[in-house]
């Protein structure tokens, strides 16, 4: 497994929003396509802010340490059809559970927990170079 983190969230030019995943040198990046709430549940705490009332991601942490769990990490673990896959490992007592997940929903816990992310060595292959990215930051 390879470990990356959240860099930032993206929107195209036809609004479609992606979670950019980079290695720890910054070096390769993981686009994953998003919906535009999943978007805002990973922007969120990306940018320190914390909601008036608990959103999805925040109950779903709740109610892991309501019910005596820890998140551990989440892993990327395939792609089929254009279509990404997660699992969510969760340690309570002396067990861990492995629950399936969207990678988005998995993420927006990974960044309320500070839990660590990991794709699938196999997943490489459809990484970027940092460097063959172009960002628009607005301001031209």
């Amino acid at each position: 497994m390879l470990k990356f983190r959240v860099k930032a969230i993206t929107m195209d030019v036809e609004g479609n929003f992606s979670v950019l995943l980079t290695d720890e040198e910054e070096k390769k990046v993981l686009p994953i396509v998003i919906g535009p709430l999943e978007a805002q549940n990973i922007a969120i705490p990306l940018q320190g802010i914390t909601p008036p009332r608990p959103l999805t991601p925040d109950l779903l942490k709740s109610a892991i340490e309501q019910l005596g769990g820890k998140p551990e990490k989440v892993v990327i673990t395939d792609l089929k059809d254009d279509t990404y896959y997660a699992e969510l490992y969760i340690k309570q007592g002396d067990r861990v559970i492995k629950l399936d997940s969207r990678p988005s929903d998995a993420i927006a816990l990974a960044m309320r927990t500070d839990i660590p992310i990991f794709i699938n060595v196999r997943l490489a292959e459809f990484t970027y170079d940092m460097t063959d990215l172009k960002f628009d930051d607005g301001d031209n």
